[in-house]
Formats: structure tokens, C-alpha cells, sequence
């Protein structure tokens, strides 16, 4: 077993507190969907200290609830896993793209926060994120001196990226020579199998990537990365197998002496489907020159879903190590009964993910209380509306409310700038301001 990097987070500012503090004095209004109409004028902090109730506090519909406690349980069994795992976290955080729920995961002992693009890593560094996993090659020249000017002017910032092409190695230099004071850490890519995804296909290209980085006064090679939830048929036969060939590209790189210098190596990979996958394969990493710092990258758990991640979660394959539970539920209202088949409530393709499931009709809201949801079915999306069908057991009137439970947590921040957390009595706590 390789030795393991330290995972230890400093108690130094990773997550500026005035940012975020400054996005509890915005005004709401107009801009945020679902508000209530009289909270408009209003900072956030000012509404939540309201402790408005979802049901009879103003809210209008469409609305989407965070629930406090499910994602309190989320955070907490990931960081839970990781630590047995004896994994470093960097969760990705494109799924919502959410500063404050950067700052609870960092809280809860991630390394620091995966990125995808360099637009998400300028959001995550106006909050202060101090360690930043870019899981993508970064050729745009405007964008790589923007990246060397954050280097220069903070020397604790930390940014790992991909590399994986010669020619994308080519571009990187051209565009941060004589910009920063020290290289860009980077990680050589593997490819997932070919007609995957981004990544280099052979391992004797991987050596050719290294060459090149090796080659250049601006980058450094500081390990090997990829994404095995591209692998092709994936299953767990396969998925171990690539993985295996990227901790033996590891071994590979350190026999070579390509990591002289370095503090740590770092291998990483990890998305929401496989991470029981990474977490075995990389417990069988034999020791290294270095201490070796294991980075996990899963994302969507924060929120997780009812559809697609429910189903490839490996917690179904290990229960014992626990379970996620969906903490995102979309609010519509009926809004038209025209038939005994058929309903329309008021949410659409622009309030609610559908790229992988339709929603989920989980519960039926009326008078203040609530039924089962028998019979009720999203059959498709319009722009603001839910075709709903219905059986003739179904009891559904114009002016219910309809819990909707969604599909893929990346599609469903993306739709909502200003996320009110509620407790299970609907009490709303907080709010999660979103930038996408």
C-alpha cells in the first residue's frame, strides 16, 4: 500500500469569510424565482432570520427546496467515507456551483474543490478556495494568464490541471512564459478506453505528454488523473481494470524518476457512480518514492437524486458503508385539470433537471397536509409547464401542490440562483446562492 499524503485541511482562510458574508447582504427580488413577493427589498440574511415556512410563509411556485437535514446527512457520510477510505476529497463542485456548500464540504475536510472550467475556478476564487483540482486541459491563453496571475499574487494557492496531448502542453507554455514565479502543477490524463472521453489512449503517449511537460520552465508533472466513469460498458470488471492501469501508469511515471522534487504524487479519479471502484484500487497502490496524496472527486452525493444517481450509487453495492439520500424537491401547483388523465402543473424544462429522468411526482400538498401521490405520473416537460397523467385513483385538484423529486443534482442547480434550505417542518434556514 502506497504511503498516503497528508489530507490534513489548514485552519488558514481556503474560503474567504467576507465573501460569503456579502452574499448574506444581497437584496432579494424579481431575480429570484420563488421568493416571497413581499420579502423583495430585503437582504437574504434579513429573510432568513424570518424563518419563513415554505407552505404559508409567501413562497410562490415553482420553488425549489434544499432540505437542511439531508444534506447535513450527505455531507457528513462523505466525509466519513473518504477518511475510512483513507482518501483525500476533492468534491467536485460543479455540480452546484454553490460557494456556501464549498465552504461546508471544505469544512468537512475536503483537500479543496474540483473544477471543470476556468470560469468555475474564477467563482471559486473570488470565495477564496485555496486548492483547486481543474479536471480538464486549459489551452485558452487568456484564461492561462488569469490562472498565472493567481498563482503570483497568492502564494498558498494551489492548482492542479490536466494535460493530455503534446500539442495542448505546446500551447500552455506559449501562454504562461515569463507570467508566473513558479510552474502550474499539472496531472497527465488517461483516457477512460478508446471512444471515451478527453485523456491520452496508450501509455506510451502518456510518456510522450510527460516528456513534453518535462521539457518546459512553466509546467509541472505532479502525478496522473482520469475519469472512469467514461469507461465503455462500464461495469465493475472494467472500471477496476482501468484503474489499474492508471496507478500502474503511477508506478510507472515514479520508477522513471519523473516525480524527483515533489513533496507528494498525486493520483486521482473518482466521479458519483464508481467511487467504491477508486476507493479499492487505490488501497492496492504499492509504495511509492513519495508519500502519495489519493484524491477522490465525486460531486454529485451534496444533493444526490431520486433517478439516475440513485440508481448508480455504490452505496447500493455497499450498504454497509451507508446511504445517500435525495435532498433537492422541486414545488408546483396545479394549475389546470382538463381532463380525468390529465393535469398541468407549473414547473418546466426551465425549473427542473430532465436531461436524464422526468421528475418524480413524490407527494400531493393540500390544506396543509399530505397525501401519497397514487397514480400521479410527469409524463413530459413544455418550457414552464408539467404534463401531468393521471389514473382514475388519482386524486389531484387545480391549486395542489406536487413534490417533485428530481434527476441528476447538475442540471438541477444549474436552473435556480437562490436555493431556500428547509428543515423537515418547513422551516426555510438559509438560502444557497448559486453562480453559473
Amino acid at each position: 500500500m502506497g504511503r498516503e499524503a497528508s489530507t490534513d485541511v489548514p485552519d488558514a482562510p481556503d474560503v474567504r469569510t467576507e465573501a460569503l458574508a456579502r452574499l448574506a447582504t444581497e437584496r432579494v427580488g424579481h431575480r429570484f424565482k420563488g421568493l416571497p413577493p413581499d420579502a423583495a427589498g430585503l437582504t437574504v440574511a434579513e429573510l432568513a432570520a424570518e424563518r419563513r415556512n415554505l407552505f404559508t410563509g409567501g413562497f410562490t411556485t415553482p420553488v425549489l427546496a434544499l432540505s437542511a437535514e439531508r444534506l447535513e446527512h450527505n455531507l457528513a457520510l462523505m466525509e466519513a467515507y473518504a477518511a475510512r477510505h483513507g482518501l483525500a476529497f476533492a468534491p467536485h463542485g460543479k455540480t452546484s456551483m454553490a460557494p456556501q456548500l464549498f465552504r461546508q464540504q471544505i469544512d468537512r475536510g475536503a483537500w479543496g474543490i474540483t473544477l471543470a472550467v476556468p470560469h468555475q475556478v474564477r467563482v471559486a476564487r473570488e470565495f477564496g478556495i485555496g486548492r483547486i483540482f481543474l479536471a480538464n486541459e486549459v489551452v485558452d491563453a487568456a484564461a492561462l494568464r488569469w490562472i498565472a496571475a493567481e498563482l503570483d499574487a497568492d502564494p498558498s494557492f494551489r492548482l492542479v490541471c490536466y494535460v493530455d496531448s503534446v500539442r495542448g502542453v505546446e500551447l500552455m507554455d506559449a501562454a504562461l512564459r515569463g507570467l508566473a514565479s513558479r510552474p502550474l502543477d499539472v496531472v497527465v490524463e488517461l483516457a477512460a478506453g478508446e471512444g471515451a472521453r478527453t485523456g491520452v489512449r496508450t501509455e506510451a503517449e502518456c510518456a510522450a505528454v510527460a516528456d513534453a511537460v518535462a521539457a518546459v520552465p512553466t509546467l509541472r508533472l505532479v502525478g496522473v488523473a482520469g475519469y472512469e466513469g467514461e469507461v465503455p460498458r462500464a461495469d465493475p470488471e472494467r472500471v477496476r481494470a482501468w484503474l489499474r492501469r492508471l496507478t500502474a501508469l503511477a508506478v510507472d511515471f515514479d520508477k522513471a524518476g519523473r516525480f524527483a522534487g515533489l513533496d507528494e504524487i498525486v493520483v486521482s479519479a473518482g466521479g458519483s457512480a464508481w467511487f467504491d471502484a477508486v476507493a479499492d484500487v487505490f488501497a492496492e497502490l504499492p509504495e511509492l518514492s513519495l508519500p502519495v496524496l489519493k484524491l477522490l472527486r465525486s460531486g454529485a452525493y451534496v444533493s444526490h437524486d431520486v433517478g439516475h444517481y440513485r440508481r448508480v450509487t455504490p452505496f447500493n453495492r455497499v450498504p454497509e458503508e451507508g446511504a445517500l439520500r435525495s435532498a433537492f424537491r422541486l414545488w408546483a401547483q396545479v394549475v389546470s385539470r382538463p381532463s380525468p388523465e390529465q393535469a398541468f402543473a407549473n414547473a418546466g424544462k426551465r425549473d427542473a433537471a430532465y436531461d436524464l429522468d422526468l421528475p418524480t411526482v413524490e407527494v400531493v400538498r393540500r390544506d396543509g397536509a399530505e397525501h401519497p401521490a397514487t397514480g400521479i405520473t410527469v409524463t413530459s416537460l413544455s418550457d414552464q409547464h408539467a404534463w401531468i397523467g393521471t389514473t382514475p385513483e388519482a386524486d389531484l385538484r387545480v391549486g395542489d401542490w406536487l413534490g417533485l423529486g428530481l434527476s441528476h443534482p447538475c442540471t438541477s442547480f444549474d436552473k435556480w440562483q437562490l436555493v431556500p434550505v428547509v428543515e423537515a417542518d418547513g422551516t426555510v434556514v438559509d438560502y444557497v446562492r448559486t453562480f453559473f
